[in-house]
């Protein structure tokens, strides 16, 4: 399977400290990567790293190259917008936007396009957001549960639905790759299980990066899995290869829930 992000000796520094060390990483299209680690093993700041939103932070800095469809996402003639349309993510805690179910979905389609002066070009446009808004409900799975209610307050919906919306919100702007920050930690197994349900179909048209809920979330809905300690990649592979036969006693560990 063909490589759709390339990570090279990565390292990642907030001010004189050293979160990633010498990281390097294969992600493959079109598969789930679930990549697991205790606090502070560097996992949410390699996930930010992928569409630099670590660029945010004052005084955070990185070597190294990350490579998507073998072009470097550092390079000077990168536009950052377009590699944050091209790279979404959903954080951990859901964030709907304070404004109805629909626009929530249609902002990012809104905010992209550009304002035409002709009526039937407006028309055209309304009808093609609409469009893209029900496809990226289907996909999050959402659309049955609020097909009748899409003018209704986001934040009304319950948190699973939220999350969801979130996702969905991701999904309209058609991206190449999905980076999900524990998307299930304060959610129900109800709600968590209709998610992963969800991210399995997905994998047919994204590539998804997790960072799992827990060790039981990676094993549910991966294909492979990389296993973070301290800032280092200390193993990667198949899900099945993994979890049955790990190579480091550190990863067994940890995914045998000796310590976490």
């Amino acid at each position: 399977m063909q490589s759709k992000i390339v990570i090279k000796n990565l390292n990642f520094y907030f001010k004189d400290k050293q979160v990633i060390h010498g990281l390097n990483l294969e992600i493959r299209e079109n598969e789930i990567l679930a990549v697991l680690g205790p606090a502070n093993s560097g996992i949410t700041t390699l996930l930010r790293s992928l569409n630099r939103l670590c660029d945010l932070i004052p005084e955070a800095h990185m070597d190294g190259e990350i490579l998507i469809d073998g072009k470097n996402i550092c390079d000077y003639d990168i536009n950052v917008t377009e590699l944050r349309r091209r790279v979404g993510m959903v954080f951990d805690v859901p964030t709907p936007l304070p404004m109805s179910v629909f626009d929530n979905v249609a902002y990012g389609l809104r905010l992209g396009s550009k304002k035409s002066r002709k009526s039937k070009d407006n028309v055209k446009n309304k009808k093609s957001v609409a469009e893209s808004v029900e496809n990226a409900l289907r996909m999050a799975a959402l659309w049955d549960d609020i097909k009748d209610r899409l003018n209704m307050p986001a934040m009304s919906l319950s948190g699973g639905q939220q999350q969801r919306l979130c996702i969905a919100r991701v999904l309209a702007l058609n991206p190449e790759v999905i980076l999900l920050d524990r998307p299930c930690s304060g959610l129900d197994p109800i709600s968590t299980a209709k998610i992963e349900e969800s991210l399995i179909l997905l994998k047919e048209q994204f590539t998804i990066v997790i960072a799992p809920h827990n060790v039981q979330q990676a094993g549910r809905v991966s294909d492979r899995v990389a296993f973070m300690l301290m800032g280092s990649l200390i193993e990667d592979g198949l899900n099945t290869e993994v979890f049955s036969n790990p190579k480091d006693q550190r990863t067994n560990d940890y995914i045998t829930g000796r310590f976490g």
